[in-house]
């Protein structure tokens, strides 16, 4: 009825029509029919595509001279909002033009003709729904009335809390409320439903980032005591239908601090010179069966979320690091796919089938790059067992990272802080976290199974859910493309239909360079984003037509469905109209659902880590450091340390000149002195200022005082003037 309805109201003569006049054109004279057209209208007004006049008239909302989208509010007070039905730049709104909106709502928007900037132009028409409904916060009071200060800067409103409504709060607990009602433009009331604690317990800072991404740290007591019915050992009744692999040599590789150890690997020589990689991975399916409470609550967090010095686990710890963990000498289950591959890095032959196996050894990345890279004696003494496994791996390795290379996937080296803290959440030290060969080896094994998975699933042509990233949008290219040429590296091709081994020739070009880790940094911003999808699209960044996540079901929700798809379609060959009827109906949601669940925990996780990298900076103004430019815009600098840590040099405190903005350059460049700072230029700076709260840095370059000063000489943080 809805597509029949579309197709109507898409005619070019199509004039605007009342449900009632609706009812001749589609047959809907009789009950059941006329229910249906009412519904259909009804829920394509709820999503935004129809709209209905004053004269209950029906139309394409565009038609109306409006679009529908979700705006997102920065802490300066403008916004952008993103449209819901198309793919475009954003849209740019005033702050004069807000009307009421704030951060997350669901608004119509008017689009006006001239732009600013390079995004059009526009103003909220009317706000649809509220999408911000609790918040997290400070609590205190001003003249005897309570308030909430958000700890989200992008929302605008004050919240008036009642007296009726604290819930035993006090200054400084920090509180999560519900907005019970919109008072003003920047004014709404609220109460308070939890009270976190106070803002110097120790942790609370960390648990306020993740309750404000609504993020739940401890479990539902129902899905706690189903979790208590699952045994902590495998028994023999567990092994039915299953191959047992438990004499093999199978190891797991992860970091010192992992505790949920979901994938094991080997890898031998074949008679024939092929090798033969095995990639087990933990059956969570199998105990986290479909619907019961485990199941309901891992699909609801949709991904494990890790926060500095705590992880906020997908599925309960009995089953993340016990039973599902594979611990070394003892029994576990796993779904495991054996593949050979020749001397190109090409599987010739695969096979997915449940196992049990006995791992041999829990592995660290540290001691197997003391075996293979720095070839420690007395590590390789300890392990001299497992030498011949080790250099296997290797050699098979180097096979697929270069038949990777070869076909062109993109090989970002992104290194990633660590941050280390004492028992009170307090940041010691942060370090650059680098990859070596060790690491390395596990994701090309990882890569190759989840590629030979997603391929064996796609010529089945059953559902399936897929891990899709689509090409580049052709503007960001280009500026990527400017952004090389700049740094003195030229680009040869088009923006349009860019072939990702163009962009990897780029890294290549780049590799040990001081520019190395800005060109990294800034492609990655030009990428699509990655999500799951319940229709194979593709992987531009590893110039793939079939990608998958089968290797991580502790901790993503879409590799335990990947799981319980396979048991379902290749063990138990259930593959009826029925069943594919029911995986088509449900895979849809299930990807968008955990795609938005990754980007909230991605969102979460970074801004925990700039919280921590603030405080730590908090104790060090005044302190020199060398740093390289990562990024240049019309308000300043951002530097980037050795440590990963970034601040801002604000244009107004270079006070040397007066610096413009080159667009083409990417650069700042004096008026008088000619002088410039470009993108990966190394330069010396001072911190000047650091807020935990309000999540930012600044530096200032060293020879060149800044303005935040007051009379006594005291450096003073200052609240940065960024421009649209």
């Amino acid at each position: 009825m809805k597509n029949k309805i579309l197709t109507i109201i898409n005619d070019k003569d199509y004039h605007r029509l009342t449900v009632n006049e609706f009812v001749p054109l589609l047959n809907a004279e009789d009950s059941d029919n006329f229910k249906t057209l009412v519904k259909s209208l009804v829920e394509l007004e709820d999503e935004l595509i129809l709209y209905r006049d004053y004269k209950d008239r029906y139309d394409l909302i565009e038609r109306f001279g409006f679009k529908p989208g979700i705006i997102h509010i920065n802490k300066k007070g403008y916004g952008f909002v993103t449209l819901l039905h198309e793919e475009s730049s954003d849209i740019f709104i005033p702050k004069s033009a807000l009307n009421g909106a704030l951060s997350q709502d669901t608004v119509l928007v008017k689009i006006y003709k001239q732009k600013t900037g390079a995004n059009p132009e526009g103003e909220i028409y009317q706000i649809v729904s509220r999408g911000i409904n609790e918040i997290i916060g400070k609590y205190f009071e001003d003249k005897g009335t309570g308030y909430v200060k958000s700890n989200d800067k992008n929302f605008q409103a004050n919240i008036v809390i009642k007296p009726y409504n604290t819930r035993g709060a006090v200054a400084d607990h920090i509180v999560k409320v519900q907005i019970i009602d919109y008072l003003s433009n920047h004014l709404v009331e609220g109460k308070v439903i939890k009270v976190l604690g106070h803002k110097n317990d120790p942790g609370i800072d960390i648990l306020s980032v993740a309750y404000k991404y609504n993020l739940q740290t401890e479990f539902p007591d129902e899905t706690i005591d189903f979790a208590e019915t699952i045994k902590t050992e495998v028994n023999e009744i567990d092994f039915n239908g299953r191959r047992d692999l438990r004499g093999e040599l199978i190891v797991t590789i992860d970091g010192e601090d992992a505790k949920d150890l979901d994938d094991a690997v080997t890898v031998k020589r074949l008679e024939n010179g092929n090798y033969k990689l095995g990639v087990h991975i933990a059956d969570v399916s199998y105990y986290v069966k479909e619907n019961n409470p485990l199941d309901k609550e891992a699909y609801k967090r949709g991904t494990s979320v890790y926060l500095v010095d705590r992880v906020i686990p997908m599925i309960p710890h009995r089953l993340s690091n016990g039973i599902c963990s594979l611990n070394p000498h003892v029994d576990r289950l796993v779904i495991s796919c054996e593949m050979e591959i020749n001397k190109q890095g090409v599987v010739e032959k695969h096979e997915i089938f449940p196992a049990v196996i006995n791992s041999t050894a829990r592995m660290t990345y540290t001691n197997v790059n003391k075996i293979l890279v720095e070839h420690n004696k007395e590590v390789r003494e300890n392990f001299r067992d497992l030498l011949p496994l080790f250099a296997n791996m290797h050699e098979l390795f180097k096979i697929l990272n270069k038949k990777r290379k070869v076909r062109g996937a993109i090989n970002f080296e992104m290194d990633e802080a660590k941050i280390i803290v004492d028992e009170l959440g307090k940041p010691l030290d942060i370090e650059r976290r680098k990859r070596d060969v060790a690491e390395k080896i596990i994701e090309e094994f990882m890569l190759c199974a989840n590629e030979t998975v997603a391929e064996h699933f796609h010529w089945l042509n059953y559902p399936f859910i897929y891990r899709v990233h689509e090409d580049p949008d052709s503007e960001k290219i280009k500026r990527f493309y400017s952004l090389c040429n700049a740094l003195g590296y030229v680009v040869k091709g088009k923006e349009n239909g860019v072939h990702p081994k163009t962009l990897q020739s780029i890294l290549e070009r780049v590799e040990d360079t001081k520019e190395a880790a800005v060109i990294n940094t800034v492609l990655v911003r030009s990428m699509a984003k990655a999500k799951y999808s319940e229709v194979n699209l593709g992987h531009f960044g590893l110039a793939t037509e079939f990608y998958t996540h089968f290797t991580s079901p502790i901790r993503r929700y879409p590799d335990t469905m990947v799981h319980r798809l396979i048991r379902e379609f290749i063990f138990n060959n259930k593959c009826d109209e029925k069943n594919i009827d029911k995986y088509q109906s449900l895979l849809k949601e299930i990807a968008f659902h955990t795609s938005k669940c990754e980007r909230m925990a991605v969102d979460c996780e970074r801004e925990v880590d700039d919280m921590k990298k603030a405080e730590y900076m908090e104790s060090r103004i005044g302190e020199v450091f060398e740093g390289i430019i990562s990024s240049v815009t019309n308000w300043g600098i951002y530097v980037e340390l050795p440590n990963t840590v970034e601040g801002l040099v604000h244009v107004l405190d270079m006070t040397d000149d007066f610096y413009a903005y080159d667009e083409k350059t990417m650069s700042l460049i004096g008026e008088k002195s000619k002088k410039i700072y470009r993108l990966g230029d190394s330069v010396t700076v001072k911190v000047i200022g650091a807020s935990k709260e309000a999540r930012e840095i600044d530096f200032e370059i060293v020879g060149v005082k800044s303005r935040k000063r007051d009379d006594n000489g005291e450096i003073k943080f200052k609240k940065r003037r960024h421009k649209q």
